[in-house]
């Protein structure tokens, strides 16, 4: 199995030929393997064992093309998509807020009425694409993906705690958010503001358990 092992680590080796990030990939590949062969619990064919292996992890080719291709997508690029999203969700939210607050349309109204009669809901649906933020970097970048989501997660919460100061401080009148600023909102804004790193992370790993 060991000679597996090797073969399946040079072809993939000779596969990425200069990719930037070789070694730390067939470091990866290495435990995956190391993984793969213990959860063996019978002994079989080494045949069998190699076609079980590339349906699981793919052939090396496979696995050589996938890291090529994810050279297209540059850490920055996905940094700021995702940055752009979280202001464009905050810029939504505030046009929507300052229209209902100046003018008196009625259809803006009713929108208005809808979406603050459910605010668990705007709550779940906002930790979701935290959780798709973890996930989308831990399946693009694996183990090299941790910096960038660190440093993507803090500046795309930026805008959070803005709005969480503005409020505070009444900058933004409370009434504005009537009836969404009730006490019990605040509590619940607070608890998923701390809950949105753990997110992310575990959508991380789950992201990068997905990569393989």
């Amino acid at each position: 199995m060991e000679r597996l092992k090797s073969d399946f680590l040079a072809e993939l080796s000779e596969s990425l030929a200069n990719h930037q990030e070789k070694d730390s990939i067939l470091r990866e590949y290495d435990d995956h393997l190391n993984e793969f062969l213990n959860s063996l619990s019978n002994p079989v064919d080494e045949h069998e064992v190699q076609n079980l292996l590339y349906t699981t992890l793919g052939t090396p080719k496979e696995i050589a093309a996938m890291w090529k291709e994810e050279l297209s997508v540059t850490p920055s690029n996905m940094k700021w998509l995702f940055i752009a999203v979280n202001i464009l969700f905050f810029g939504g939210g505030a046009v929507l807020t300052l229209a209902h607050n100046l003018f008196e349309w009625n259809w803006l109204t009713s929108i208005w009425n809808r979406l603050t009669t459910f605010p668990i809901i705007i709550a779940f649906i906002y930790l979701f694409f935290w959780a798709l933020l973890g996930y989308e970097i831990g399946r693009g970048f694996g183990h090299n993906g941790k910096k960038l989501l660190k440093r993507t997660f803090f500046l795309a919460l930026i805008p959070n705690i803005t709005l969480m100061i503005l409020t505070v401080f009444q900058i933004i009148p409370h009434k504005w958010f009537y009836p969404l600023l009730t006490e019990s909102f605040i509590g619940l804004c607070i608890m998923f503001t701390f809950l949105l790193y753990p997110v992310c992370l575990i959508s991380y790993k789950w992201g990068k358990k997905a990569s393989i």
